[in-house]
């Protein structure tokens, strides 16, 4: 590895390598039967021994290798050791061969800030619905997401027991995203994808106002914004609080890399500081192509509802 790679493409390249071995213990444990269930504030806030396994894997082998980085993980585990065969110090190559964007190539670590989700669509995984399931890595500058990691740990595994399982896509601002072939919904069609475990009037409201020809309701904020990039759907409209900083970071750095926004109901940008509230209060609305159609469509009941941040 060049010490002269610029800093932030030799973390998105550890980032890369650790949530693939992620991707692996996400496989592993539900390969062992016992999920290690536990309720954090009800039956819809699960976790299990893959949230902590994997928490620990990623924030322990990111410190070991950039030890200046801000790391804000979803699960609140115990300080402790980590045990040897969960740390991964390896790095993606490809990524590393790749030009670092000019505005980003003098960044320091102590100036990032990862967002981590361990396992989004955890109540999914717990019911088999294996293809929600995702491990999320965002990384931030200023404020701003401006790379991230996505890992689909069940990618292809309903393609029988030969299928090669999981994929990894990547993405920073001013290169582009890679691991998936960019798409368009079909032209004229608007699909909405939604909560499938979190609605309530105001999402469902939202969802109606934005005249869909389909609603596709699944799990994950990972899941959605892939469903927009691989063109499944054209919005991804959540007018509720519920979604983390750590939920929407890596998608939003994806999304954005190839063209896409994701802003709250009120078109606002969310901020990823190391210093800000976790809770994305103002709900998410992210989208490939016309952002300001969907936007607009918001009802009005609803963003007085939603305060933003």
């Amino acid at each position: 590895m060049a010490s002269s790679t610029a800093v932030v493409m030799r973390l998105l390249a550890s980032a890369y390598a650790v949530a693939e071995k992620a991707g692996t213990i996400v496989r592993r444990v539900l390969h062992s039967g016992d999920l290690g269930i536990v309720e954090k504030t009800g039956v819809n806030d699960l976790q299990t021994l893959a949230d902590r396994l994997v928490q620990k894997s990623i924030c322990a082998s990111l410190s070991k290798s950039f030890p200046k980085l801000t790391i804000i993980g979803e699960e609140d585990l115990p300080s402790e050791a980590v045990e040897e065969e969960l740390i991964e110090t390896s790095q993606y190559d490809l990524i590393l061969q790749k030009r670092c964007p000019d505005e980003y190539s003098s960044l320091k670590e102590e100036e990032l800030v990862v967002w981590v989700d361990p396992l989004d669509g955890t109540k999914e995984y717990t019911e088999g619905l294996l293809d929600h399931v995702t491990v999320l890595i965002g990384i931030a500058y200023r404020g701003k997401a401006i790379a991230g990691v996505i890992n689909q740990p069940f990618y292809n595994y309903q393609m029988g027991v030969d299928a090669t399982l999981g994929r990894t896509l990547w993405g920073i601002l001013g290169l582009g995203a890679f691991g998936f072939q960019l798409q368009d919904v079909p032209e004229g069609k608007r699909i909405v994808t939604t909560t499938r475990s979190h609605s309530n009037k105001l999402v469902t409201d939202t969802v109606q106002a934005m005249d869909p020809h389909d609603v596709i309701r699944v799990g994950g904020a990972g899941n959605k914004i892939i469903q927009l990039v691989e063109g499944k759907a054209s919005a991804y409209v959540f007018a509720s609080p519920g979604c983390k900083k750590w939920d929407t970071c890596a998608p939003e750095a994806i999304l954005h890399a190839v063209g896409g926004k994701l802003t709250d109901m009120h078109g606002n940008a969310y901020r990823y500081d190391a210093d800000v509230k976790h809770m994305n209060s103002a709900g998410v609305l992210a989208t490939l192509r016309n952002h300001q159609y969907y936007a607009s469509r918001v009802p009005q009941a609803v963003l007085q509802a939603l305060q933003s941040d």
